[in-house]
């Protein structure tokens, strides 16, 4: 699954749009990517999003598994480049440091802080929750809504370098 978040962002106020998550079928890897390319660009069609971020993947235990996510996540960025829209890309590590103020939170703070900072009734699913805190990550940090005065600084010790 992938999960996916739209929030705005009003003067330093964040407001919920909508998030969701993306099921591709369990067909071919080819089949698989093609739902996620159109579903994000659905997405992208309906709410008009002014710029994407993106959680970048690292190696995990199953290199297997990284090389599914990371295809994953390229046809993600193809959908938001092809309707010309920029992609930030932020590691766990940062989303998690700039939602709950610890880079190794668990997903269950990454839920909790997700659903105290959008105002939401309930607490967003997992995917869900993610996609939100890469957006709020955005918002709030590096490359923020036209801010590009951060970009290509990196987190070190919890602080942009």
């Amino acid at each position: 699954m992938t999960g996916y978040g739209v929030i705005e962002k009003q003067g330093s106020k964040l407001v919920y749009v909508t998030s969701g998550c993306i099921k591709s079928s369990a067909g071919e890897l080819p089949a698989r990517l093609k739902a996620i390319l159109n579903c994000v660009e659905e997405v992208i069609r309906t709410y008009q999003p002014v710029e994407v971020a993106i959680e970048k993947v690292f190696v995990n235990v199953n290199p297997q598994s990284t090389l599914l996510l990371g295809q994953a996540r390229g046809a993600a960025i193809c959908a938001a480049v092809h309707h010309e829209l920029n992609v930030a890309e932020y590691t766990a590590l940062q989303v998690k440091q700039a939602v709950v103020g610890n880079g190794h939170a668990k997903k269950e703070q990454v839920q909790e802080m997700v659903m105290r900072l959008l105002a939401l009734p309930g607490y967003p699913s997992p995917d869900s929750a993610d996609a939100l805190a890469c957006a709020i990550c955005h918002a709030h940090g590096g490359l923020g809504f036209g801010n590009p005065a951060t970009k290509g600084m990196r987190m070190r010790g919890g602080r942009l370098v």
